[in-house]
């Protein structure tokens, strides 16, 4: 492991090393003359320019043209990916602008006339089951956009009989969201007729949102009858460990935000030893168990098992099940959950210890339990100790008690560690509108750049908050070039337009186009075809 990673946090570290490699912020405070008169054919200028100086890694993939797709551009964006001869790269690369183009799996809203566009590049993609796939993420996006008989119509389309629960199950949870339950239930039904006739892979998270629209609609019971099912394909595909947990998880972490943990203490319950009669045979369940071995049930018998035979839930996925908690639940379900927790991590050395206790110690942090969660972390090896107490001072902050996160920052004996924690609390704080102790704790901070990062907060904050003069004076506090960028990137953001193609032009000079072009486009909506213009001309 490099040196700092653990006490840095992965997200930080790698930030921390690209930005100290690119250098201090020049001291004629970069490009601040640059644009003065805030025009459009300017700022497009430029940007060709820093094209031509910065043209980069290869950009017919990956976020370049998902952020022309997402800006309205999405078939310039298709032209780019299509310079690629392999077809499976191709393939993938259209199926994620089409989920780019309309949103999907965000719930963003898109015009009919986007969606129109999406739908038929995924009908243009190559490889049928990608082009499928491409449709069906469109199908909840019809009915968001209030197209409900498109998206009727389309889920009838769809080619690959194990993509059509998906289809349906998607469209039934994006109604069931805009309000009309009765109809939500009936799509629901459909795509629980769909999985249960071809018994297709992927099942169990159809039936896991299922479970999610059933509980939407107030119907508890068809919910506990789809979480029995999802429990029994969980167990069925591995009789001795769970090898999908994440569907399971979902569905008892929805039973536990209703106060019903009778599914999960039935699972955590290790199996009871086999019964033997006194004549030394194996008797009930067990000597089910032993026929099946020897291949004289039918091994659908298995569905039959009482839920006591089946190996007890690992650590790893209770913490998938306190992970799909850890933002909506009340601070009881979250104890209740927490105890059962600490149960499992008493009961011996399980492989997965660690990541049931990362979980379990921030899920109490975020709900103020502060020196129990203190306690779990003291089990660790130094370093590991120190990087999750950090962790624990940015549950704590974000839980709003933002003293306690700050002295408990403060306690932190590892330098590093204690600078990642005073960011945290830095962004709470500012979050909060109390910018002014947010910067006064900056200074505190001891790594010129993890200052640096903590500033960058107060400077989003300080504009959001109103006073995006003292927000863009704070920018040329950034001792860091590329550090410095991104804080002008988020004024832009936030700035009237001429100001903010002013601050476009500073961040271009510092960090080049790639870190502004994101949200360059509601200033210049030419920004991004521009851009992929010059980089068509520069590699054709």
């Amino acid at each position: 492991m490099p040196e700092g990673l653990a006490q840095w946090g992965p997200e930080l570290f790698m930030t921390r090393e690209r930005e100290r490699g690119c250098g201090p912020a020049p001291e004629n405070d970069g490009g601040r003359n640059i644009l003065q008169g805030g025009f459009e054919p300017c700022l497009l200028a430029l940007l060709r320019l820093s094209v031509d100086r910065e043209l980069g890694p290869d950009l017919t993939r990956g976020w370049f043209p998902r952020t022309l797709a997402r800006t309205g551009h999405l078939a310039r964006a298709a032209e780019l990916v299509r310079t690629t001869g392999d077809e499976l790269q191709q393939s993938t690369e259209l199926l994620e602008l089409v989920k780019a183009a309309a949103g999907a799996g965000a719930g963003a809203g898109v015009g009919v006339g986007d969606l129109a566009a999406a739908q038929a590049l995924a009908e243009s993609i190559l490889l049928p089951q990608l082009r499928d796939q491409a449709l069906v993420a469109l199908v909840p996006e019809w009915a968001r956009a209030g197209a409900r008989a498109r998206a009727v119509a389309l889920a009838e389309r769809i080619r690959y009989p194990h993509n059509w629960g998906w289809a349906w199950a998607l469209l039934a949870k994006a109604v069931a969201d805009s309000g009309d339950l009765d109809t939500a239930l009936r799509f629901a039904a459909r795509a629980d007729d769909e999985v249960t006739s071809i018994a297709a892979d992927g099942a169990d998270h159809v039936l896991a949102l299922l479970v999610e629209v059933a509980l939407a609609a107030g119907d508890h019971d068809r919910a506990a009858a789809l979480a029995d099912r999802v429990e029994e394909i969980t167990w069925s595909r591995n009789p001795t460990g769970w090898s999908k947990p994440l569907p399971l998880a979902v569905v008892l972490a929805f039973e536990a935000r209703e106060g019903n943990f009778d599914r999960l203490d039935a699972l955590l319950r290790p199996p009871p030893e086999p019964a033997v009669e006194a004549d030394g045979t194996l008797c009930g369940w067990a000597l089910g168990e032993a026929a099946d071995q020897d291949g004289d049930l039918d091994a659908d018998d298995a569905f039959t098992r009482p839920s006591s035979t089946r190996p007890p839930l690992g650590a790893r996925d209770l913490a998938c099940v306190l992970d799909a908690i850890a933002e909506s639940a009340g601070k009881g379900v979250a104890l209740a959950l927490a105890d059962r927790a600490e149960a499992l991590l008493e009961t011996g050395a399980d492989r997965d210890h660690d990541v049931l206790l990362r979980s379990v110690t921030l899920l109490l942090a975020r709900h103020g339990q502060t020196e129990r969660a203190l306690a779990l972390a003291q089990r660790l090896d130094a370093d590991l100790s120190v990087a999750w107490q950090a962790d624990i001072a940015g549950e704590l902050a974000r839980s709003g008690d933002t003293d306690g996160a700050e002295t408990l920052a403060h306690a932190i004996t590892d330098r590093r560690a204690q600078d990642r924690a005073l960011i945290e609390v830095v962004r709470e704080v500012a979050r909060r509108g109390d910018t002014g102790r947010a910067e006064a704790l900056v200074h505190s901070i001891d790594d010129s750049w993890a200052q640096d990062e903590a500033l960058l907060a107060v400077v989003g904050e300080t504009a959001r908050h109103g006073d995006p003069h003292r927000a863009e004076t704070l920018t040329r506090s950034i001792t860091h070039r590329a550090t410095r960028a991104r804080a002008l990137a988020e004024l832009v953001e936030l700035a009237e337009p001429f100001h903010a193609r002013r601050l476009a032009a500073q961040v271009v000079m510092l960090g080049g186009w790639a870190l502004v072009l994101p949200v360059l486009e509601r200033l210049v909506p030419r920004s991004a075809a521009v851009v992929a213009d010059r980089i068509g001309q520069l590699t054709s």
